[in-house]
């Protein structure tokens, strides 16, 4: 038996929807927090376990039976180090045989600028320290973010204006990292076992600006923009002072070289190579070959 936390999110979507096509649904159980918004795993015949990383006694309860458990990492800032401790806690109160966890990959957790993602080494430590075999994930930035951060359709009108400089990614699509995921959670793999899941080339967002040009019948430039700039024109495009803050925070990293990884784990699990930039920027913005 496989948990999925944070099943109905678009992560656990893709693993779930991997798994369905590699294990009977009767193996996989979906911990969430509404069971409504569920509703569709339910009829594809996946067991609903109801409740929140802050209610212990709702992940005691769903952990029963469980050999695997992969905890996707929670989104509240303030408390998500706290809650992901509780879903350790109550896996090795269980006797989970094995968690996994969606991590981040990034070159130095020392000198980053979005806080954020600090919570995810703390997470890693205290899964080392539990005692439970593990599978990390360090997860590259998804190519799926490019559209948010460009401003989305607009960016064949006025270009890319990010401060990125010119720091590169390794950039994979969400989906292909869900399948990755879910190849390894069946698969009878070591324990005490990392991945990091790239893309096999880091792309700078002038390579960006350079393949929606090629895609499109517009040329699209990328000009370099000030932190504050920025972070102040994604609060005028109606986004909240927190996630704008924290996509700044994003591309700031980039512009100091913390995703400039590259690693095969994607390809190997995949049993392919990824889908690269420009193929996922056709995909994600519906274009065709110029």
């Amino acid at each position: 038996m496989i948990l999925i936390t944070g099943a109905t999110g678009q992560l656990g979507t893709a693993v779930i929807d991997q798994l369905l096509q590699k294990i009977p649904a009767s193996q996989i159980t979906a911990f969430v927090r509404d069971e409504t918004k569920a509703a569709p795993l339910l009829k594809q015949g996946v067991t609903l376990r109801v409740g929140t990383y802050d209610d212990p006694d709702a992940l005691d309860s769903a952990m029963q039976g469980i050999v695997t458990v992969l905890l996707i990492a929670g989104t509240d800032e303030e408390n998500r180090v706290r809650q992901h401790q509780n879903v350790v806690d109550a896996a090795r109160k269980a006797g989970v045989q094995r968690i996994a966890y969606t991590s981040r990959a990034l070159k130095n957790p020392a000198t980053l600028v979005n806080r954020l993602m600090a919570g995810h080494f703390q997470t890693e430590e205290y899964i080392k320290a539990s005692g439970i075999p593990y599978t990390l994930f360090q997860n590259i930035l998804y190519l799926d973010a490019i559209p948010q951060f460009v401003g989305g359709d607009a960016v064949f009108e006025r270009g890319i204006n990010v401060p990125a400089d010119q720091g590169r990614v390794a950039f994979a699509l969400r989906s292909e990292m869900g399948e990755a995921i879910a190849n390894a959670l069946v698969n009878n793999d070591e324990s005490n076992r990392t991945y990091r899941l790239t893309g096999c080339e880091s792309c700078s967002f002038y390579d960006v600006a350079a393949a929606l040009t090629d895609l499109s019948v517009k040329s699209v430039t990328y000009t370099p923009a000030e932190p504050a700039t920025f972070e102040a024109q994604l609060i005028g495009r109606g986004l909240p002072e927190v996630v704008a803050r924290r996509i700044t925070g994003f591309i700031t990293d980039i512009a100091n070289g913390q995703e400039d990884i590259i690693s095969p784990d994607l390809e190997k699990l995949l049993g392919r190579k990824p889908t690269g930039l420009k193929d996922g920027l056709r995909v994600l913005y519906k274009l065709k070959q110029a």
